[in-house]
């Protein structure tokens, strides 16, 4: 039986054109492609404040990605907004609050990629960089403004962690578009993949449920067969269950 996979959306506001200002549901279309490539069946889940329709967002999910975008609010770390903070969007913070929560209790799996990550740490009491140049060490580029599929830096899978068995390797690289940074990673999560600059790029829950955050975007390399054993562990733990 196929695995119900929802994928969190963002709003998409028009720059220009027709309707400037008009409001869209959206999702990058590689994420339905990397899930639809593993059996999964994607379901796209909109944003909305209503708690009664995000519980049962859930109830039909067998597990749940949380997806890329907008910088999570500082305010949700109780800290003051800095000068390189990008473009946030505190309806969405709300809504993967509730999306996280509702999995949470219903004990299913998840998987946040990239904005997605650094959303389950603040949720769990972890912080952020709000920018890698706040960051007090010499820091890499984590931003590639170009080839999606193109892979630019290197990381470094710790050992003894679900990640390491899902790769079974040691090293990897990966593509990279991310301005934020974990700082404080939540108690509740272990460091499973750091960069050469020892920045967090992947973390996963110390506990029972099955919690994977990571700083790339494997969905973006779904066409190779690189990240086929990310998703496949993802969607295989959701059928087990």
């Amino acid at each position: 039986m196929s695995a119900n996979i929802g994928i969190s959306a963002s709003i998409l506001t028009d720059r220009d054109g027709m309707f400037p200002g008009y409001k869209r549901c959206y999702v990058n279309q590689d994420y339905i492609e990397a899930v639809v490539k593993q059996g999964g069946i994607p379901l796209v889940l909109p944003i909305t404040d209503d708690s009664d329709i995000i519980e049962k967002q859930i109830d039909m999910l067998d597990g749940l990605i949380l997806s890329g975008g907008h910088d999570v609010s500082p305010a949700l770390y109780h800290e003051d907004p800095l000068e390189k903070l990008g473009e946030t969007l505190i309806e969405r913070d709300q809504f993967d609050f509730q999306l996280i929560k509702a999995a949470i209790k219903k004990n299913i799996p998840i998987l946040g990629i990239c904005r997605g990550a650094q959303i389950l740490n603040v949720y769990f009491g972890g912080t952020l960089y709000q920018d890698t140049s706040y960051r007090e060490l010499n820091t890499i580029r984590h931003w590639q403004s170009y080839n999606p599929t193109e892979k630019t830096h290197q990381i470094t899978i710790q050992s003894d962690t679900r990640l390491e068995k899902i790769f079974n390797e040691t090293s990897l690289y990966v593509n990279s578009f991310h301005h934020q940074l974990i700082h404080e990673l939540a108690s509740n999560f272990k460091v499973n993949a750091y960069t050469n600059d020892r920045s967090i790029e992947g973390f996963e829950s110390k506990g029972h449920q099955y919690i994977v955050g990571i700083q790339w975007h494997p969905e973006m390399l779904w066409r190779e067969s690189s990240m086929d054993v990310l998703f496949k562990d993802f969607i295989n733990q959701t059928e087990s269950m």
